[in-house]
């Protein structure tokens, strides 16, 4: 089983990256939050690995840090959580925010992620409340915000959020509170819409 990937990035998205390991392309699923921490392209990274396997697939899960991926072990440890909708939660709302909302019971910041409605919401707290308590938040890093080049900036960002299961008119509302005509970043771009998204 792969636990750990380091090489160079070799292509960069929003949702998975192909990492360079001595010649071998390894492509690698990401959540939002990872993603914003990543080098460009041609930069080294080292990914904490979850290796899903199932009968038709071998897939990578990639994390920039291990509470990334203590956190995404936890959540599809739970009764219908599947890993691309543990990385999907990931990508909504960052390990600290999480924590806290799992610990307090806050279903209605749980049930605003898409794919989570309250039963999901529910029982997200009730197996994980006790759990989420043992994890070391204190290694919770600042993300750091890099620019990357921008080809069509809020094509890239409508088709990450569709990705993560926002519907069409949500995508267009969020976007059409966006500026992107002031140069942000696919990141910062992101970054606004899913608050536009998770009020």
């Amino acid at each position: 089983m792969i636990a750990m990937l380091t090489g160079t990035i070799a292509h960069k998205s929003p949702d998975h990256i192909i990492l360079d390991v001595n010649g071998v392309g390894y492509r690698v699923l990401i959540p939002f939050s990872t993603y914003y921490e990543l080098p460009e392209e041609g930069g080294s990274a080292s990914l904490q690995i979850h290796t899903s396997v199932r009968e038709d697939a071998i897939q990578l899960y990639g994390f920039r840090t291990r509470l990334e991926k203590s956190f995404f072990q936890l959540l599809i440890s739970v009764s219908g959580i599947g890993p691309k909708m543990g990385r999907d939660i990931l990508s909504n709302i960052q390990p600290a925010t999480l924590a806290q909302a799992l610990s307090q019971g806050d279903i209605h910041k749980l049930s605003a992620i898409p794919g989570i409605g309250k039963k999901t919401a529910e029982r997200l707290v009730l197996e994980l409340k006790d759990k989420v308590c043992r994890l070391d938040l204190s290694s919770v890093p600042a993300a750091e915000l890099r620019e990357i080049p921008t080809g069509d900036v809020m094509d890239d960002v409508a088709s990450a959020l569709l990705n993560l299961g926002y519907k069409e008119p949500q995508v267009r509302r969020a976007l059409a509170g966006l500026d992107a005509a002031q140069g942000g970043s696919v990141e910062d771009m992101l970054k606004q819409a899913l608050k536009v998204l998770m009020k």
